[in-house]
């Protein structure tokens, strides 16, 4: 575990001893439940965001994708009659497409993350609005599905399966992040795309895969979105959910520059994005303060990264010195007995 990560897990603790303090029901089993199912939610999308910020791009068609492929799941299963397992390959298929036109958008076309993913949040929540003709889907009314709400919205010990999906997306990712060969190049492309092309990384296909993985992530995600809320109101589902992605991913580390980020810190992240919400249900604040408190969030993490950074140059810059010194004192005696023997 890095020190921010760490450092995260602390602070979680403390937010968490301060609620409590203030309103015992918030380690009461339903809440701790409802919380872990919604850590779940929240945080295997924001697992794919970390893929993308590590690449120095951001992804902000989440929300918007959500909303779109939940509304073609509902359609699928309840009023097409699409097998579900067909339907959920359907819906990863389709958001990894999604996935690979932002990437080679990206990457061959040379645009701005930025515009490509504006792009698609207004592209995908206009189809979404369009092809539902504004009105919610939903599945029938009555409509049962063991074996898919059994593995979505599902328990076992009483911890929500979509935890435990975000768990294992989380150990996956985990590996491919920090013991692979993608891992690595991933990184390096993060630190410096133009060196990492000049030593050989293929830079092009790199991004594009990050894209992918987010946007496939993305669309697992929008499968417990829809088994959640039981129906999909295209105009409003997903609004904002990039917001918490970012948040997320810069509270778990990762850095905005690229090239920096922890799988772990990530998971972290969305724990103490929850937490927060948690705490404002639980303690009457205002749900209108909601997006105060994200917005106050991002600026206090990304503010924090910028300094610990700052002060990570100084001290390498101060080793630096120290090194050189060390360097050039010996030459310097060396010298000088020379001169005095002769």
């Amino acid at each position: 575990m890095h020190k921010k990560d760490f450092g995260l897990a602390v602070l979680i603790i403390v937010v968490g001893a301060a609620v409590y303090l203030q309103n015992p029901l918030f380690l009461s089993p339903i809440n701790l439940g409802n919380t872990a199912n919604l850590i779940g939610l929240f945080g295997l999308f924001a697992i794919g965001q970390g893929f993308v910020i590590m690449t120095g791009g951001i992804d902000l068609s989440v929300g918007s994708m959500v909303a779109l492929l939940g509304v073609l799941f509902v359609d699928m299963v309840g009023k097409f009659g699409v097998p579900w397992p067909v339907a959920i390959l359907a819906i990863l298929a389709i958001g990894t497409l999604l996935g690979l036109a932002h990437g080679l958008l990206i990457t061959r076309l040379r645009m701005q993350p930025f515009v490509v993913t504006l792009c698609g949040l207004l592209i995908y929540r206009g189809l979404a609005r369009g092809y539902t003709g504004e009105a919610t889907a939903g599945f029938p009314f009555g409509a049962s599905y063991p074996a898919l709400e059994w593995l979505t919205i599902g328990r076992s010990f009483g911890v929500p399966h979509s935890f435990f999906a975000m768990i294992l997306v989380g150990i996956v990712c985990w590996f491919v992040l920090h013991r692979s060969v993608f891992g690595r190049h991933l990184q390096a492309v993060g630190k410096n795309e133009d060196a990492a092309r000049y030593s050989g990384i293929r830079t092009g296909l790199v991004i594009t895969a990050a894209y992918v993985i987010c946007a496939a992530l993305t669309a697992v995600a929008a499968v417990y979105f829809a088994m959640f809320t039981r129906s999909v109101q295209p105009s409003s589902h997903g609004n904002f959910y990039e917001l918490y992605a970012i948040a997320a991913a810069v509270l778990g580390g990762f850095s905005l520059r690229g090239g920096e980020g922890s799988i772990i810190g990530v998971i972290l992240g969305a724990v103490l994005l929850q937490e927060l919400q948690n705490l404002v249900n639980l303690l009457g604040i205002p749900s209108s303060l909601n997006f105060a408190v994200m917005g106050a969030v991002i600026l206090a993490g990304v503010l924090a990264d910028q300094q610990f950074n700052l002060y990570r140059a100084k001290r390498r810059a101060a080793a630096a010195l120290d090194i050189q010194d060390t360097k050039i004192a010996p030459s310097s005696r060396q010298k000088s007995e020379i001169g005095g023997y002769i």
